[in-house]
């Protein structure tokens, strides 16, 4: 079973290598790595040209990271597609096959899993937890949501739905999430594994005014699909953020694995001289 990931980039040299290299080091070996690029002027594309394991680089102007997000879904030719932001990793090297296994399942149009945010400067610190935990579409109305860089999707779901819809700037991965999973239904099946490492502080999370705008769409995205909220939907919505900051000092059910981070005992070890393979023990996944 093939698998396209997509990774958008843009002047994003200091943060790709980790990206790149847990990419290049999973045991699942059928993966088509897409990178679209908005014209880099940094050491970007230099960088991308060093690995082996990448299908294909554009390099080319677009309309931001939903029309860049698209332009790879266009070309992917995986069975699966999923979305690698340019400064995330895979949690260990046994993701995708992991996932994969999941779509083995006929009926599985997508999954997700748990996300952890680490620290920009030291991503060895855990900032945040995003326990995502089992599926049921009326957790929408809670305000809950998957989260986006977790989650892969059948090829033909986007051909049947669509993909992102880019004239949101924030908020397009909100609105395809509740357009494939509360108002068309999909199949969608959790995995009890930390699929993403992301550094904190992502642009819809930079300050208040963000926020705002990022709530604002939030409302639109309903109301453009045709879907009433609860009038308390969109306020739980950023709140439930609060407790991601407090997870990792508990035993989180459906957390079956917090793998260390890159710099600590991972599979991945950042060096000078650049990544290592590093053993690592995951035989107390779930």
């Amino acid at each position: 079973m093939k698998v396209t990931i997509i990774t958008a980039t843009f002047n994003s040299a200091k943060t790709l290598k980790h990206n790149l290299n847990s990419v290049a080091h999973q045991t699942h070996r059928n993966i088509e790595h897409i990178f679209i690029d908005n014209c880099s002027t940094d050491e970007t594309l230099e960088l991308l040209k060093q690995y082996e394991h990448i299908a294909t680089i554009i390099s080319e102007p677009d309309r931001g990271i939903y029309d860049a997000m698209n332009k790879g879904i266009s070309l992917a030719t995986g069975d699966i597609i999923g979305i690698l932001n340019s400064d995330d990793y895979l949690a260990h090297e046994n993701t995708i096959a992991n996932i994969v296994d999941r779509f083995r399942n006929a009926s599985t149009e997508a999954v997700y899993g748990n996300l952890i945010y680490v620290h920009q400067n030291n991503p060895d610190k855990i900032k945040r937890v995003w326990v995502a935990g089992g599926y049921d579409p009326k957790l929408f109305y809670r305000g809950w949501t998957i989260p986006h860089p977790t989650m892969y999707v059948r090829r033909e779901v986007y051909e049947k739905y669509g993909s992102y819809n880019d004239t949101f700037q924030w908020a397009a991965d909100y609105e395809m999430i509740l357009r494939l999973g509360l108002k068309n239904n999909i199949n969608i099946q959790p995995i009890r594994d930390v699929i993403v490492y992301m550094l904190a502080g992502g642009s819809g999370n930079k300050d208040l005014g963000t926020r705002i705008k990022v709530n604002l769409e939030d409302r639109r995205a309903w109301q453009d699909l045709g879907l009433t909220p609860k009038w308390y939907t969109l306020h739980v919505k950023p709140i439930r953020k609060i407790w991601q900051y407090f997870m990792h000092y508990f035993s989180a059910k459906w957390l079956a694995i917090i793998p260390p981070a890159y710099s600590r005992n991972s599979y991945m070890h950042e060096k000078n001289d650049g990544a290592i393979i590093v053993p690592i023990n995951t035989s107390n996944k779930a």
